[in-house]
């Protein structure tokens, strides 16, 4: 994926660097203060009885600075610490970046885009890594695309959507706080709810896509939701750790996974996991993906559990987690899809099964919503995120036009 990153990187810097001349915003490395994760940073943290607030409504806000490879960009870019939704019911709070165009074009619209931040440690939440903190290479391309659209005189709103305790891969937790995101950004916006919005997420990022439009009609039936796309796409935990399970790198993501599922659901992983499993889950704990994707090479599910388990699928409290987290699971979308996945191998991408998200797909137009499936024929999963972003780009603008969608 150099290649890749390399040309986003040089659409990122060319875009930033000519505001910045324009408006008189330097590299960021100038303007940069040492600021805490997080984790120890005081504005995510609430102690108000969350209880009492309804569902994205905003708690507090702050100005910061939209950061785009060092360079600092003149948008205005806002924090919204909000109260949401974890994956058991229960209230919690979260924070998403509001980044706002130079030049509106007509009418607001919103894009709610879902970066594949695929974190476990604070330091990966992309309200930190897009003030210039931590940023890898992958979060450049996305960059990118953010900056698009802006460019297009759209909104920006990026959740971090994980939420505080990053429950890595949870989608119902993942859904409401992306749509509750859309709430508080509409509130801090000034803004009524009959605002158009559009939702875009690849890889991790497209888990959040995919179960907010499915919960929306019943949590968020409010929202004005024209559009989602989900590139990349985790449909089925089960048959992707049939893919990947000690077959290429992406079998790396199976502690990070495990971590993600305790913390949404507290199941002793002790009771299960072998002494190399438990080494694993405390060695990806505090990481982004990213920074161990590579680290374990042929990696198994067998050899992270003892006995008597033989895999993940043995261990009851992780197969019902797999279960609630397939996408499909949690309601029936009302909006048009694009569904995207690369097929390298005649499986899928290397991490996602692309029969999978076809399935999804008529499964979606089956139940009354109509889902465009794109496959990327020869593309892994790293090389489809370009020309899915382009796919997407202009299947968000149609939707923000009004074009209607092609019916199954």
């Amino acid at each position: 994926m150099t290649g890749t990153f390399t040309r986003c990187r040089a659409w990122v810097v060319a875009l930033c660097a000519a505001v910045g001349i324009v408006l008189g915003v330097g590299p960021a490395a100038a303007l940069a203060q040492a600021m805490p994760t997080p984790a120890d940073d005081p504005f995510y943290s609430d102690g108000a009885d969350l209880g009492a607030y309804p569902p994205g409504e905003v708690l507090r806000t702050r100005d910061v600075q939209f950061v785009a490879d060092n360079v600092g960009t003149p948008f205005r870019s806002t924090q919204v610490l909000y109260r949401s939704t974890d994956e058991n019911g229960n209230p919690t709070t979260a924070v998403t970046t509001v980044v706002q165009p130079l030049a509106p074009i007509g009418s607001t619209r919103i894009v709610s885009f879902h970066m594949f931040y695929d974190g476990l440690g604070a330091h990966c939440d992309p309200s930190y890594t897009l003030r210039g903190n931590n940023p890898s290479a992958s979060e450049l391309s996305e960059e990118a695309a953010v900056l698009a659209y802006l460019a297009a005189g759209q909104t920006v709103v990026i959740p971090d959507y994980e939420g505080p305790q990053r429950a890595f891969s949870v989608g119902r937790h993942a859904g409401r706080i992306a749509l509750d995101g859309i709430r508080a950004a509409e509130t801090y916006l000034g803004v009524p709810s009959s605002t158009p919005v559009g939702m875009i997420g690849y890889s991790g990022g497209a888990t959040p896509t995919a179960f907010a439009a499915e919960l929306a009609p019943t949590y968020a039936p409010e929202l004005n939701i024209v559009g989602a796309a989900a590139g990349g796409l985790l449909v089925s935990p089960q048959h992707t750790l049939e893919y990947v399970n000690g077959r290429n790198r992406w079998s790396a993501v199976l502690p990070g996974v495990l971590v993600g599922y305790q913390r949404a659901y507290g199941f002793d992983t002790d009771s299960f996991l072998s002494p190399y499993g438990r080494m694993l889950v405390g060695d990806v704990a505090d990481k982004c993906l990213l920074e161990f994707r590579d680290s374990y090479p042929g990696l198994t599910d067998a050899s992270m559990v003892r006995s008597p388990y033989r895999g993940f699928s043995d261990v009851p409290a992780l197969a019902e987690a797999m279960r609630r987290n397939e996408a499909g699971t949690a309601g029936t979308p009302r909006v048009p899809l694009l569904l995207s996945v690369g097929n390298v191998d005649g499986q899928g991408d290397g991490a996602m099964v692309a029969r999978d998200v076809a399935d999804l797909a008529e499964k979606y137009c089956r139940g009354g919503a109509p889902a465009r499936f794109q496959v990327y024929s020869g593309m892994d999963h790293s090389g489809s995120f370009v020309p899915f972003q382009a796919d997407a780009a202009v299947f968000l603008a149609e939707r923000f036009a009004g074009v209607p969608p092609a019916q199954c």
